[in-house]
């Protein structure tokens, strides 16, 4: 393989297609099943993820064309609305650190009405693991997106011995392959990681099919138009102030 853009765009597209299909065949259902039922009880999506993955959380939370009633829940709160140092926000160490889930829940804006969505590559770090864990203690259904080769493939590094994929309620494969990367260039070198963007289309995915039941049960999705057009400000902010003390939007 030479690693051209084709080459990529195949790897890419292939994927994309085939979970558009799985979308069509019901295999997202349940999961966009749970997140209606946390929305109409007045709860929100809370979404996580650490290193790339986060970008994931950042497609389900605050963006426009997304739903409102969602929040993101990052690692960096520990130290923007907590006790921790910046200093400790360099490298890896929080990601992977089991110990750091309860001073996350303590910041963050959770209520026992809302549903987990947690996006991890692997599904083996301490703090993704501990989040799903933490989740479930507490009540609150999970749904992960993780890639199913990859972490079938790598030992969990949480205490508790268990990956993303066995604690969540219902699990979505984002299709990447062990290690992410797609192609194999010359020397052996991989390259081409596709999570990402796999892990963007189930967001909007998901997103789509919750604005659609929404609409079929004959209420109004609450959704964010851009702020980039005239009205867009007024609009998302009169809905954000139905979830005020619910939901955070941060640079």
């Amino acid at each position: 393989m030479t690693g051209t853009p084709t080459e990529f765009l195949h790897e890419a597209t292939r994927r994309l297609e085939l979970l558009a299909r799985n979308a069509e065949a019901g295999e997202l259902d349940r999961a966009i099943d749970l997140m209606v039922a946390a929305i109409a009880g007045g709860g929100v999506v809370q979404a996580f993820g650490t290193g790339h993955s986060e970008a994931f959380a950042m497609e389900i939370a605050g963006r426009a064309g997304g739903l409102i009633p969602t929040n993101r829940i990052a690692l960096r709160d520990v130290v923007l609305h907590g006790n921790r140092s910046v200093d400790e926000l360099g490298g890896s160490s929080l990601e992977r650190e089991e110990g750091i889930v309860d001073e996350l829940f303590d910041v963050s804006l959770i209520g026992e009405k809302d549903v987990f969505i947690i996006a991890s590559n692997s599904g083996v770090n301490g703090s993704i693991v501990g989040v799903a864990l933490k989740a479930k203690q507490l009540g609150h259904p999970v749904i992960a997106v993780t890639s199913l080769e990859h972490t079938a493939a790598v030992e969990p590094k949480h205490p508790s011995g268990k990956r993303l994929s066995e604690i969540a309620d219902v699990v979505i494969d984002n299709l990447a392959p062990y290690g992410d990367a797609t192609l194999t260039l010359a020397g052996g070198v991989s390259a081409g990681a596709i999570s990402s963007i796999t892990a963007a289309f189930i967001a909007q995915l998901l997103t789509i099919g919750v604005a659609q039941k929404i609409s079929r049960s004959g209420d109004v999705p609450p959704m964010y138009i851009s702020a980039n057009i005239p009205g867009g400000d007024e609009h998302n902010h009169a809905l954000e102030d139905l979830y005020r003390d619910r939901i955070r939007r941060s640079a």
